[in-house]
C-alpha cells in the first residue's frame, strides 16, 4: 500500500514536470503569441470580440475600474476606455461612430505676431501635448494630466480661420508643424482656429 502511494506521487511528480507551462491562454490556437497574455484567434477568419456592453450609467457605476479597462458604450456608440485612474476614472471614447467626436479644437496658444517676420514656426502637437499632459490647474480628484494622441501623425491639422491681413499660412506638415509669415503686427482682435482631426 505505501509502495503504492509512493508510485503515485512520483508519476504525478513526472506528469506536471512534463507538461508544459504557459504564461498566455490561448483560444482556439495552442500556439498563443508571447508577447500576449491572451490570443483570441477566429478559425475561419470570420469573428470578433465581443466587448461587454453598457449605459454610460452603467460604465459610470463600475466601482473602481482598472486603468486601461475596456467596455462597449452603447449610448456614446464607441469602446470606452478608463484613462484616469480606478479612484478617478476618465471614461474616454477610442472608436467613435459619430464623426463629431472625432474633431476637437487646439487649446489656446500665443503666437507672436507682433513684428514682421518671415518662414515662422509653430508645432501645433507640441503645444497641444504640453497643456493636455500638464495643466496649470485641476479640480480635486481629478487626474493630474488629461489623454493625449502619443504621436503627432495620429491626427490631422486644421486653420479654419485666421487673420488674412496679419498672418500668410504657408504650411503645416504631417507633424502638426505649421510655418507662417507675419505680414504685419498683430491687432488685439487678431485670432485662428485650429482644428485637430483624429485619422
Amino acid at each position: 500500500m505505501i509502495l503504492g502511494k509512493r508510485f503515485f506521487y512520483i508519476i504525478a511528480v513526472m506528469l506536471l514536470c512534463s507538461s508544459p507551462l504557459y504564461s498566455q491562454v490561448g483560444i482556439n490556437t495552442i500556439t498563443p503569441h508571447a508577447s500576449s497574455a491572451l490570443d483570441v484567434q477566429s478559425p475561419g477568419n470570420n469573428q470578433g470580440v465581443l466587448l461587454p456592453r453598457m449605459t454610460t450609467i452603467q460604465k459610470n457605476a463600475i466601482v473602481n475600474p482598472a486603468v486601461g479597462l475596456l467596455v462597449y458604450d452603447t449610448d456614446r456608440k464607441c469602446i470606452s476606455q478608463n484613462a484616469g485612474t480606478s479612484a478617478s476614472p476618465l471614461w474616454v471614447c477610442l472608436m467613435a461612430l459619430d464623426t463629431h467626436t472625432k474633431t476637437f479644437y487646439m487649446p489656446s496658444v500665443a503666437v507672436d505676431a507682433s513684428v514682421v517676420a518671415t518662414n515662422q514656426t509653430l508645432d501645433l502637437y507640441d503645444e497641444y501635448k504640453k497643456q493636455f499632459g500638464t495643466p496649470t490647474a485641476v479640480s480635486t480628484g481629478a487626474p493630474a494630466g488629461l489623454p493625449y494622441f502619443p504621436s503627432p501623425t495620429d491626427l490631422y491639422y486644421y486653420v479654419t480661420q485666421y487673420d488674412t491681413s496679419v498672418l500668410n499660412i504657408t504650411s503645416i506638415n504631417a507633424s502638426g508643424v505649421m510655418t507662417y509669415d507675419v505680414i504685419q503686427a498683430a491687432a488685439y482682435d487678431s485670432f485662428m482656429n485650429v482644428v485637430f482631426a483624429v485619422k
